[in-house]
């Protein structure tokens, strides 16, 4: 491998690794689609996408066009991808499943590979959990951020959480700010006099809050 194709594989897992300690603002914005799959009855993991920003994507990409054809293949990327799945295992991939306040762990991811496509690096990857979740059971929900905002993790702005097929009628994603995190932004909002957020509760998301996705279903 050339010592540029070794630099920005260092670099692709340098986005993980560096993601300690806490940094003051996001270096690395990360647009989050997530298909829950359903099987059986039951959630059986979380399908991925996290799209890359452009100034990530034209360093990670750096050396790998080996061909030299101005793409970028998946067989190309394929080196990159398995550094930096490899890399998030330290950090459970960013994801926190839960049912109620027990987690819901996963196994090691599937099907994983890098997609360069419109100018961006997306990586896709399956996350299985070690034990399924029944589809109608209370209270299943899942985040995807950094504590340390090292990363920022938000989801896309048009239907980015879909249910695979298999998933029971009635069931559906609400994406949003859990109340009591958004009570807590709402206080210390008032207490800069409006300052932090200029009246959009919302805009916490530059404070480090992440967005949860609660699954529900209706019962017949």
């Amino acid at each position: 491998m050339s010592a540029i194709g070794s630099l920005t594989l260092a670099l692709g897992l340098a986005f993980v690794m560096a993601a300690r300690p806490a940094a003051a603002h996001p270096h690395v914005w990360v647009t989050v689609e997530t298909t829950v799959i359903y099987e059986g009855g039951s959630i059986t993991g979380l399908q991925h996408k996290w799209t890359f920003d452009d100034m990530y994507t034209a360093m990670a990409i750096q050396g790998l066009d080996a061909n030299g054809d101005g793409q970028y293949s998946r067989e190309e990327l394929a080196e990159l991808a398995k550094v930096n799945i490899d890399g998030l295992k330290e950090f459970n991939y960013f994801t926190v499943a839960k049912l109620g306040a027990a987690p819901v762990k996963a196994k090691d991811p599937t099907d994983y590979h890098l997609e360069y496509k419109d100018g961006l690096l997306s990586l896709h990857f399956m996350l299985p959990f070690e034990q399924p979740v029944l589809a109608d059971a209370k209270d299943f929900n899942f985040s995807v951020f950094d504590e340390s905002f090292f990363i920022a993790f938000d989801f896309g702005k048009d239907d980015p959480v879909k249910l695979s097929a298999g998933a029971p009628a009635g069931c559906s994603a609400n994406v949003g700010i859990p109340q009591n995190e958004l009570e807590q932004l709402q206080s210390l909002n008032e207490s800069f006099g409006g300052q932090l957020t200029a009246g959009d509760a919302n805009a916490g998301m530059g404070m480090g809050y992440a967005k949860t996705v609660t699954l529900g279903c209706k019962k017949s």
